[in-house]
């Protein structure tokens, strides 16, 4: 806390107003309390004298530090360490970096991988949400979301970490096989919409338009649209926009929404199928072949909440939102890819 803020908080206590009312200082009220007792045993809130080692860093390098970083997101610290001469002509270290960027709320986080939006894309992307951001709720709950999905038996987050000795690397207990093309998955159809989901389809073959049509869009797609009066909503895939497919949803009178290219952060349905995926990684046993991870998928399916499916759907207006404030960019509703 800053001086003039650890003077303020001192006055709102010296007034009456307890710690934890003090928290609209955006402070957490512990902080308030052990200001407030060093307050009343030293009658004064400055830090205490201190033997820590002192900065080898003006404050104009501390500034020039977060700025360079600040230009250059993937900027290591060993770098910067290495072009910065301190006090006294002092070599500082890559911590002394890591230290002053901490002091200045900035942290080392792994980055986020989402698609390659190029100026085309952002543009397309804003034009879909201006004409699309003032739909009512009930305009979005009349949609039906779908989309393609493949699920694999093994799956490396990248997040495990192993306990070790040095030398140790290649010891086979501490080697974990991995398994080409996740050990085999399976390619699965489904649709969401408001209130009812349809049941996964799975796909045996390699998905073209003509399948596509024969397979899913006529058995499935156009009964289910018809019985609850909803608007199809898919991708840019090809076997979605191929011609064929188009012209048999105008001769069934399908309504399709328009949809902007390279936009999975727009569609709910994308959600659920990463909900489902991690429950099937977390049934115990986890599926041990084909058979059993096509039963995974229709069991935890169908155990998905309708209620988080309704709160999914019900995100399309925020959704919009967010995009149009991204001017087109990547959201906070992008998932890993």
């Amino acid at each position: 806390m800053s001086q003039v803020l650890r003077g303020r908080a001192v006055g709102m206590l010296i007034a009456g107003m307890s710690t934890r009312d003090a928290r609209e200082l955006n402070v957490h009220f512990s902080t308030i309390s052990r200001l407030q007792g060093r307050f009343r045993e030293f009658g004064s809130t400055s830090n205490r004298p201190h033997n820590r080692r002192p900065h080898l860093t003006t404050l104009d390098q501390d500034l020039h530090i977060q700025h360079v970083h600040l230009q250059d997101r993937l900027r290591p610290a060993t770098r910067t360490a290495a072009e910065t001469i301190g006090l006294h002509n002092h070599r500082i270290s890559a911590q002394t970096v890591r230290n002053r960027l901490r002091e200045a709320h900035l942290h080392a986080h792994h980055p986020h991988r989402g698609l390659d939006l190029t100026p085309v894309h952002r543009r397309n992307r804003l034009e879909w949400v201006n004409s699309h951001m003032r739909w009512r709720l009930a305009g979005w709950r009349g949609v039906l979301f779908t989309d393609e999905s493949r699920f694999t038996l093994f799956k490396a987050d990248g997040r495990q970490r192993m306990w070790r000795h040095v030398g140790e690397r290649f010891s086979d207990v501490n080697v974990v096989d991995r398994v080409d093309h996740g050990g085999g998955g399976v390619m699965v159809w489904a649709g969401i919409c408001y209130g009812r989901r349809t049941q996964v389809h799975f796909i045996d073959r390699s998905l073209n338009a003509q399948r596509y049509r024969d397979d899913i869009l006529g058995p499935i797609v156009v009964p289910y649209i018809q019985q609850h009066h909803l608007m199809l909503q898919h991708d840019n895939a090809r076997p979605h926009v191929a011609r064929i497919c188009t012209q048999f949803l105008e001769a069934e009178n399908i309504p399709v929404l328009e949809w902007p290219a390279d936009s999975p952060d727009l569609s709910p349905i994308e959600h659920v199928c990463n909900a489902l995926d991690w429950r099937i990684q977390q049934r115990v046993p986890v599926p041990a072949n084909i058979q059993q991870l096509r039963t995974a998928i229709e069991e935890e399916w169908t155990n998905i909440p309708q209620a988080t499916i309704d709160n999914l759907i019900n995100s399309m207006r925020r959704r919009c939102v967010t995009l149009h404030e991204a001017n087109g960019g990547h959201t906070r509703y992008s998932l890993v890819v």
